[in-house]
């Protein structure tokens, strides 16, 4: 499959705010992509230790105090609602059932915006204890991280043998309504590669939508090669040992997943069993119709996934600034937004790819 990329060459120096953006126009970038999906992480802190993303002993938290408090979250959210075109929010971390206010947070959202949809990506951990009220305060939906249904396997990779409190959680969620119930999972070559159609039959089974997730650049231990990721490619591959896939007709717009329709190989014509998604960041990028914008943990904006510039917003909230200029600098940090990949083209094996200070906990997913 090829790149749906093609792109000119963004122009914005690196380490100074850029200029350019129009709030009354919303959140639009130099390539004429306009970002309508907020990814707002809460926290840092996880407590999990997937060897995908942090090392063993974890990595230095960020102090309570530099977090964005609860009212400061409504507030970057009313004013990327109202003033510039968020139509779609995603609370992530980190591990956002870390917050103890993650109910009080979400109610103030949902007080503000009675139609947005809001989701939550987390690992699901404590979620049974917290799923119902979620709810309650307003949350839509959930997708949650979970990479096998081996506890072996799921402690290997996680480093925490967990997998009994995520299930619980998993089922939690989905009795509360929150629904579409989403698992997020990223294969590793040679540790749970071979477990995708049992994961996916699982997950079939169960009534949620899985979706593969390519390994990115984004590990703390900065271990990642080219090589090792199971690519979109293979892992169609593997999948079609036991399923037949068929592209989704569904228009994919910026959604980060290809959609496959799924049979049972010896399944002709009987209705498809469900769907799985296929996000494949690094072999086939979907830069060209991206529409997120990402606010980190201590309220900088971060364009693109794997940018090494931010804006912070922080500052100016606890200065006084008026919403005004909030939505101008919010507005300026994405009209600079790269073309790909935090450069000019995708692609993290080729020259001027750079990767990101942070790792994807640090970010935000």
């Amino acid at each position: 499959m090829s790149s749906r990329v093609a792109l000119p060459t963004p122009t914005a120096a690196r380490g100074a705010v850029p200029q350019g953006g129009d709030p009354a126009s919303g959140l639009i970038d130099r390539f004429g992509r306009r970002a309508t999906d907020l990814r707002l992480s809460l926290i840092d802190k996880c407590n999990l230790r997937c060897t995908y993303c942090m090392p063993a002993q974890g990595l230095p938290w960020l102090a309570k105090e530099r977090l964005l408090a609860a009212h400061e979250v409504r507030r970057l959210v009313r004013i990327g609602v109202e003033q510039l075109g968020i139509r779609e929010l995603r609370l992530t971390g980190g591990e956002p059932l870390v917050r103890k206010d993650l109910e009080e947070i979400i109610a103030g959202i949902r007080a503000d915006h009675p139609e947005l949809p809001i989701g939550l990506t987390t690992n699901a951990i404590g979620l049974e204890r917290r799923a119902a009220d979620l709810r309650r305060a307003g949350l839509t939906r959930v997708n949650i991280s979970m990479d096998s249904v081996h506890r072996e396997t799921f402690a290997q990779l996680t480093r925490r043998d967990s997998l009994d409190a995520v299930l619980t959680g998993v089922h939690a969620a989905a009795e509360a309504g929150l629904t579409p119930l989403k698992i997020n999972a990223v294969l590793v070559r040679g540790v749970n590669d071979h477990q995708a159609p049992e994961l996916l039959s699982w997950a079939l089974e169960a009534g949620f939508e899985l979706r593969f997730i390519e390994q990115m650049p984004l590990e703390a231990d900065r271990t990642w090669e080219r090589e090792a990721t199971v690519t979109a490619a293979e892992t169609r591959r593997i999948l079609g040992n036991q399923f037949r896939l068929e592209p989704s007709e569904e228009e994919r717009g910026g959604a980060p997943a290809e959609r496959f329709n799924v049979w049972t190989q010896n399944e002709a014509a009987a209705p498809a069993l469900g769907t799985v998604g296929i996000i494949a960041s690094v072999t086939e990028p979907f830069c060209a119709a991206c529409t997120r914008t990402r606010i980190t943990a201590e309220g900088r904006v971060m364009s693109c996934l794997f940018s090494r510039d931010e804006v912070d917003l922080m500052d100016l909230l606890r200065s006084g600034a008026d919403d005004v200029a909030l939505a101008q600098r919010w507005a300026d940090a994405m009209w600079a937004k790269p073309a790909a990949h935090g450069t000019d083209r995708p692609g993290f094996d080729l020259p001027g790819f750079e990767r990101p200070d942070r790792s994807m906990s640090a970010i935000g997913g």
